[in-house]
């Protein structure tokens, strides 16, 4: 009778270590997912495009997005031909 009571003893504390183990990984997990997700928060982020007019409308847009003529920038081929001929 006692050879089974300690069987269940034994199989009862190494069940308990294996869940606090299993815990412990657990929240250590969270920790690093948590700190990589700050680590890509803080980046910085990319600089502002200028902002340009177009010489024709007056529209204004991104220098990235606009046409870049003699006479200065534009909203499209069209407004281009347009002003510059």
């Amino acid at each position: 009778m006692i050879k089974y009571l300690l069987v269940i003893a034994v199989v009862l504390v190494a069940f308990y270590i294996w869940r606090h183990n299993r815990r412990v990984e657990a929240q250590q997990e969270a920790e690093r997912e948590h700190a990589e997700r700050q680590r890509r928060t803080r980046r910085t982020p990319a600089a502002p495009d200028a902002m340009v007019t177009c010489r024709h409308c007056g529209l204004h847009l991104p220098a990235s997005e606009a046409i870049k003529g003699s006479l200065g920038y534009y909203c499209g081929q069209e407004h281009r031909r347009f002003a510059e001929g």
